[in-house]
C-alpha cells in the first residue's frame, strides 16, 4: 500500500467519464484493470489516495497513468471569463484527467462503443476480456487483461459476437488483425502528426473520425483530439452554434471532458 497527497483528482468522475470501460466505482475510492495489473485506489479524503500498490510501482505505472503529474489547472486558465457554460463544467469537473492508456484497448473498446450506452460497452468489453483474456486473482476475485492483438486475431466471428459485439465483431477483427500482422503499427504511429494519426487509426474497417479521436485523445494522448458524440454535438449546437471555438483548440480533447461529464451528469438541459 502507498499514500499520497494528489490535487485535482476525482476517482470517481474519471470513472463515469466515459473515457474508461474497466474502471468499477467502490463506495470509497475506484478499481481497475490497466496495463495487465489490478489496481484498488482509496479516497482517504482531504486530498489523500491510498494505491494497493508499492511506492515504486505508483511511481513507474500509476502516477503516468492518472497523469499526475500536469497540472490541470492550466487547462481551466483558458476557459474564457465570457464563457458560462465551460466555466460551469470545469468547476463540476474539477478532478477529471486524461488517463493514458493502451492504444490497442482504446481502439477496441471504441470500435465496440459505437451505437452503445456506457454499461452495455462496460458489459461487451468484460465479456471479450473474460473470453480471450489472461486471468488475474485479485482481493476481489477473479478478473482478466484486455486481450492482446495475437490474442484477437486468432478469434472466429461467432465468438465475438457471443461477447456482444453484434455487427462491429467484423470491425474488432479487422482491428486486430491489421496490428498483429503490423498492418497498423500502432507504436510507430505513435510518432505521426496528429492528422496523420487519424488518418491511420482510420483504415481499420468501421473506424470514423469519432472512434479515431476518441483512440487518439485516450490512447495516445493527443489533447487536441476532439470526439464529438450525441452529446457533445448538442452541447456544440446550443453554447457555440455548431462550432468548437478556436481559442480552444490546443486543449479541445481536455476541455471536452469537462462538457461531456458536465452535460450527462443532469445540470445542464438540452433544449
Amino acid at each position: 500500500m502507498y499514500e499520497t497527497k494528489i490535487l485535482q483528482l476525482d476517482l470517481k468522475g474519471i470513472a463515469q467519464s466515459g473515457q474508461c470501460f474497466r474502471m468499477w466505482e467502490t463506495p470509497d475510492g475506484v478499481q481497475l484493470v490497466a496495463k495487465g495489473k489490478f489496481l484498488q485506489v482509496w479516497d482517504l479524503g482531504q486530498d489523500m489516495f491510498r494505491f494497493s500498490c508499492s511506492q515504486e510501482e505508483y511511481e513507474t505505472l500509476w502516477k503516468e497513468y492518472f497523469d499526475l503529474n500536469t497540472d490541470y489547472s492550466q487547462y481551466q486558465a483558458c476557459i474564457l471569463k465570457k464563457d458560462r457554460f465551460l466555466q460551469q463544467a470545469a468547476a463540476y469537473g474539477q478532478g477529471l484527467r486524461i488517463l493514458h492508456q493502451d492504444p490497442f484497448e482504446m481502439l477496441i473498446s471504441f470500435i465496440i462503443s459505437q451505437r452503445k450506452s456506457i454499461p452495455a460497452i462496460r458489459t461487451a468489453v468484460e465479456q471479450l476480456c473474460k473470453t480471450f483474456g489472461q486471468p488475474i486473482d485479485t482481493p476481489q476475485g477473479q478478473l482478466w487483461t484486455f486481450p492482446t492483438a495475437d490474442q484477437l486475431a486468432g478469434a472466429r466471428i461467432e465468438q465475438l459476437k457471443e461477447c456482444g459485439l453484434g455487427y462491429r465483431a467484423g470491425y474488432v477483427l479487422d482491428a486486430a488483425t491489421k496490428v498483429a500482422t503490423g498492418e497498423l503499427d500502432l507504436e510507430q504511429i505513435a510518432n505521426c502528426k496528429d492528422e496523420v494519426l487519424l488518418q491511420r487509426l482510420q483504415t481499420v474497417s468501421g473506424v470514423g473520425i469519432k472512434v479515431a479521436s476518441c483512440t487518439a485523445l485516450f490512447g495516445y494522448h493527443r489533447l487536441q483530439a476532439l470526439p464529438v458524440d450525441v452529446w457533445m454535438q448538442r452541447v456544440l449546437e446550443q453554447e457555440y452554434d455548431g462550432t468548437w471555438p478556436r481559442s480552444y483548440k490546443k486543449y479541445a480533447g481536455v476541455l471536452q471532458q469537462y462538457m461531456f461529464y458536465y452535460a450527462r451528469s443532469g445540470n445542464w438541459k438540452f433544449r
